[in-house]
């Protein structure tokens, strides 16, 4: 009996030595397919301005705690995408609401009364109206003492059409801002309208309501929100130590935070190959994930893997961008 339970033993050993030989090599990034090129990179709001993320909720107006200006942009504008696309911008983020006159706004912001010269909720408003307010009407750097862009953003609001006309050929994220289910008709109603050409440009990602709405209005349009991610990650995270790639992975798009990334299996190179292989972009986010953190400095970009080819999310894409320039 005593050899039978060390014979018994010994295989359940040898079992779980082989077991963690194989979800190594089958997983290392040592045995990867090589990876070439430099990252994509996935410009914030275009090029913004930037502010203290400390003790961020949903009220709080960052506007009024930017940084002192380095650069003369406002998020979400035209000029603002144009100095990200001639940076070296790959994807650029913008946000849209929905206006009372059944157009979209690019706005950040669901009210009005942090950043511009408004009142009240932006999609109460048509879009003729908010076209008219000054956008750069709130920031400050100094607690109020000084308001530099006061003046300089009136007229600057643009519509989604605005944005798409001016980029014909730009690919774009287009962030949904509600969890309302009629939002994401609403805008899978206007895109329809868009050659195919110029939906495999464009990204849509939100609320789990308007994108499940959206996607199942136009199925071949890529999207992303917390639900897709789920489906998509948590059976990756249960059995992709095997390589297998659960169906929810197929053409999607993930925002993995650096701090989450490590234990994803496979990560780096073998996860990103994997991804790629099923048509799914990856952006590595900064930080946890809870707020718009990006890789904002060069000091930032240290934190990635070597030789990381995979999407980054940034919030200075003039500050990033010529590093990855000088690689190629």
């Amino acid at each position: 009996m005593n050899r039978f339970r060390a014979f018994f033993k010994n295989k359940i050993v040898l079992f779980c030595i082989a077991l963690v030989a194989f979800m190594y090599v089958n997983n290392t990034s040592l045995l990867a397919e090589e990876r070439t090129g430099t990252p994509l990179l996935l410009a914030h709001r275009g090029l913004a301005q930037t502010f203290n993320m400390e003790g961020i909720t949903n009220e709080t107006c960052t506007a009024a705690r930017i940084h002192k200006p380095e650069h003369p942009y406002l998020e979400n504008t035209i000029p603002s995408m144009e100095a990200a696309v001639r940076a070296g911008a790959d994807l650029i983020e913008f946000d849209v609401h929905p206006t009372k006159d059944g157009k979209f706004a690019v706005f950040h912001d669901w009210t009005l009364d942090c950043r511009t010269n408004g009142k009240g909720v932006t999609r109460e408003h048509t879009l003729e109206e908010l076209k008219k307010l000054d956008i750069g009407y709130g920031y400050t750097y100094d607690h109020g003492k000084t308001y530099p862009f006061r003046g300089k953003g009136v007229g600057m609001m643009p519509s989604l059409d605005d944005v798409l006309a001016h980029f014909p050929h730009q690919s774009f994220l287009i962030h949904v801002k509600s969890n309302d289910p009629e939002e994401g008709k609403q805008l899978a109603r206007y895109l329809s309208t868009l050659p195919e050409k110029r939906l495999e440009q464009l990204t849509v990602y939100g609320g789990d309501q308007p994108i499940e709405a959206l996607r199942e209005e136009l199925p071949q349009l890529r999207v992303m929100s917390l639900a897709t991610m789920k489906r998509c990650l948590l059976p990756y995270i249960a059995v992709g130590w095997t390589g297998y790639v659960p169906e929810a992975c197929a053409r999607t798009e993930l925002h993995i935070p650096e701090k989450i990334a490590p234990w994803l299996w496979g990560w780096p190179d073998k996860f990103l190959n994997r991804m790629d292989e099923h048509d799914t972009r990856t952006i590595l986010v900064a930080g946890n994930g809870d707020v718009s953190q990006g890789f904002d400095s060069v000091e930032d970009l240290e934190r990635l893997p070597a030789n990381y080819t995979g999407g980054i999310w940034t919030n200075r894409i003039d500050k990033i961008a010529p590093v990855f320039k000088k690689q190629e």
